[in-house]
């Protein structure tokens, strides 16, 4: 497997591979990790609006929600190609990346700022960070990324590896509400400006959005599926998995 050979495709269960090189994971382990780090940083911070032609108006939105539902496409190609075990690794590996994010700009953000330089004001806008939305976000990721992985896996086994899109868009449902659930009501409720009502409407239309794009998605996710399980040369099945999320070992 190692090769990257195309060959034909065997089931395998997932406790078989332990210890197996795989050509593709680690791009794949990166790119994840870059989308949640990118995300974060460049998206977070600014909403941005779209026309909407049958309502006549514009709609704002969280310009961050463009770019980190690809967390969960690659989430649920991960779990898919390589099992549950080798997803949870790369989650544990993006919760750490974000929360050495947060620390760095902490520490950046604090520092005295040299009197000839004037963008400090700007710095602390773009990238200091609300210690609650840190946390909230920072839980919301690590509970939803596992149920995404934990879902999808239980869904291959439930379908005997049919049906990809009922397994994508399954866990990806169950994955973005866990996260949504987590994130708005513990970032924002009761935070100035922010009534019950607003926090439940973001939320709703948050995950609705979220959903909608891995829906959209599917195409590319049922590509990106057939290139690695081809290169890789293995179906895994997570039969026998220890599905804690407190482990790291493949």
């Amino acid at each position: 497997m190692s090769e990257g050979q195309e060959g034909p495709i065997r089931a395998v269960d997932a406790r078989a591979l332990a210890g197996t090189h795989f050509r593709y994971f680690d791009f794949m382990m990166a790119a994840f990790v870059a989308i949640i780090l990118l995300s974060n940083v460049l998206g977070a911070g600014k909403v941005a609006q779209v026309w909407l032609p049958g309502l006549d108006r514009y709609w704002p939105f969280g310009a961050g929600i463009l770019f980190f539902p690809v967390s969960y496409v690659l989430g649920d190609v991960l779990t898919e190609v390589y099992g549950y075990a080798r997803a949870r690794r790369v989650i544990w590996a993006g919760f750490g990346a974000l929360l050495f994010m947060a620390f760095m700009s902490w520490v950046v953000v604090e520092l005295p700022p040299a009197p000839e330089w004037k963008n400090q004001a700007a710095y602390e806008t773009i990238f200091g960070q609300v210690p609650r939305i840190v946390f909230s976000s920072m839980a919301a990721f690590w509970a939803g990324e596992f149920v995404n992985s934990f879902v999808l896996a239980k869904m291959k086994i439930w379908t005997k590896g049919r049906h990809l899109w009922s397994r994508t868009i399954g866990s990806t449902i169950a994955g973005e509400g866990v996260d949504s659930l987590i994130f708005y009501p513990l970032a924002f409720w009761g935070a100035e400006g922010w009534t019950p009502d607003l926090v439940l409407k973001v939320l709703v239309t948050q995950w609705v959005l979220k959903v909608s794009w891995e829906v959209l998605l599917t195409p590319v996710t049922y590509a990106v599926v057939g290139f690695l399980k081809r290169r890789e040369g293995v179906d895994v099945f997570d039969e026998g998995t220890n599905f804690t999320p407190f482990a790291a070992r493949v």
